[in-house]
């Protein structure tokens, strides 16, 4: 495969950065956050293109928003092109369809679902603007990558627009069971919109097979050829392939900024507060798939069945503020906030609280230092499309432990180094954190070595061209890193 003639094409609802009006009206732009933003800013950066997605503001004229990003190209190293969204939009697409249906949906919560005709037809027009959009900027040549479940039906628009290039989704989420894929009415619509892409990239063998098993149902007639990391799916003359990609991140730079001074500083202030406990760290942006009030039940069936923790072991909870205008959420922060005060409540004694809580976004050097003095990490969703906390404490911490869960997506790959556990079961995971507490030093050593050398060998770069390889290789057996991925194997 020859990418240098191909110009690389990012769509997804959000751009990498945020467009704010600040106190005297004017725009601003500050860095864009999530999963996402950590794993394609890099790379576009390395490689050059275009990334297309909403600003953020509803209100704003486009092309004084345009002006703004035009001038941020030679800055981040490459261009952003952004998409108007009105409230309406926001309201039926992204917080409708997008987060009350197809989210909950896709991590099995099928009682979060709202399923409304009105969400469903905004999600196709707001589809049909991003495809029109990117319509207007694409050259021939240019391979379109399309990223996550608000933006699945773009696809349909774009072909119906003349546009013939070679087209790649990867789908960050989960996909769900078919008989909880099953219930949602436009079943056969997201299907059919999927199988129309080039390629769909899934986070784990799981999540593929959750896919299959759905069209193997509801298609007519569909062949499955091939096996391993990626396959071809054929349905009457056409032939698309449906892949396992793991996100990554960018292994070095989390190491050596971890490393850096401006950390290295805060984690000697942090390490002198925290002098008499070990630390747990558990990081997670609000949502109800993360599991949060579960690990707080689970870190007090610890402090009750092991009382030797008591003022030894010290919870760190961040939470990143997500979506607190959907009422579950907010729901959800009052329920998080009540568990720690009752935890705090029961064990606190003179010196000691048992969870530090911190409820607000914060800096990367901050995250950094959290990572560096945690000795163990607890990373529990109740299911994960991946989980890149996982992946960026271990390239962070050379000496640290993972606790993880065995629904995140990123179990499959870690799962030889972490400590799995099932997040429904406070009993197996208060005995996770009294084991991570007392490993001795060999054995931890020699787990995180493994899992630092996971994610090394599979960090973001290899994350893209690993996609982009089996894109565009004509024919599957070009594709020679699928025996090469032996973290595919699930037990």
């Amino acid at each position: 495969m020859n990418m240098k003639r191909h110009r690389l094409i990012i769509v997804s609802n959000r751009l990498p950065v945020v467009v704010n009006k600040n106190i005297s009206g004017s725009l601003e732009v500050k860095p864009g956050s999530g999963g996402l933003v950590t794993a394609l800013a890099p790379v576009l950066r390395n490689r050059g293109g275009v990334w297309l997605g909403w600003s953020g503001l509803t209100t704003e004229n486009p092309r004084k928003i345009g002006n703004l990003l035009s001038s941020l190209d030679d800055r981040i190293g490459y261009s952003l092109e952004s998409v108007t969204l009105d409230e309406n939009e926001i309201e039926n697409y992204y917080k409708g369809f997008s987060n009350e249906t197809l989210w909950p949906l896709f991590h099995d919560l099928i009682d979060h679902c709202k399923f409304k005709p009105e969400y469903w037809k905004t999600y196709q027009s707001v589809n049909m603007k991003f495809a029109q959009s990117l319509k207007k900027i694409i050259k021939k040549d240019d391979f379109i990558w399309i990223h996550d479940y608000h933006l699945i039906s773009m696809i349909r628009f774009l072909r119906e627009l003349g546009v013939n290039n070679k087209i790649g989704f990867f789908l960050h989420i989960p996909f769900p069971p078919t008989d909880i894929y099953t219930r949602l009415p436009w079943r056969v619509d997201i299907l059919g919109d999927l199988l129309q892409y080039d390629l769909v990239g899934f986070q784990s063998a799981r999540d593929r097979r959750n896919f299959t098993s759905s069209v193997r149902t509801l298609i007519d007639k569909p062949k499955i050829e091939g096996k391993g990391q990626v396959i071809n799916i054929v349905r009457k003359t056409r032939t698309m392939r449906a892949g396992v990609f793991p996100i990554s991140i960018d292994y070095k730079e989390f190491d050596d900024s971890a490393s850096s001074k401006p950390v290295t500083h805060k984690v000697v202030t942090k390490e002198k507060y925290f002098e008499e406990q070990k630390v747990i760290l558990g990081v997670d942006r609000l949502d109800y798939t993360k599991g949060i009030p579960e690990r707080l039940e689970a870190f007090r069936e610890a402090l009750r069945r092991y009382p030797v923790l008591l003022g030894k072991l010290s919870l760190i909870q961040i939470l990143v503020p997500s979506r607190r205008d959907i009422p579950h959420y907010e729901n959800l922060k009052i329920k998080i906030e009540r568990l720690v005060s009752e935890i705090n409540g029961e064990f606190s004694h003179s010196g000691w609280t048992p969870i530090e809580y911190h409820f607000r976004a914060v800096s990367r050097d901050a995250l950094l230092s959290y990572y560096r003095i945690a000795e163990i990490a607890i990373v529990t969703p109740l299911k994960d499309g991946m989980n890149l906390v996982a992946k960026e404490y271990c390239a962070s911490n050379p000496e640290g432990i993972l606790i993880l869960s065995e629904f995140a997506g990123a179990a499959a790959q870690l799962k030889s180094g972490a400590l799995l556990v099932n997040p429904h079961d406070s009993v197996a995971c208060a005995e996770a954190i009294q084991r991570a507490v007392h490993m001795p030093e060999s054995e931890r050593k020699v787990r995180m070595k493994k899992l630092r050398k996971n994610v090394h060998r599979y960090d973001i770069y290899w994350w893209v061209e690993n996609f982009l390889d089996a894109a565009f290789a004509s024919k599957l057996s070009e594709f020679s890193l699928i025996a090469d991925y032996t973290p595919l194997a699930e037990g």
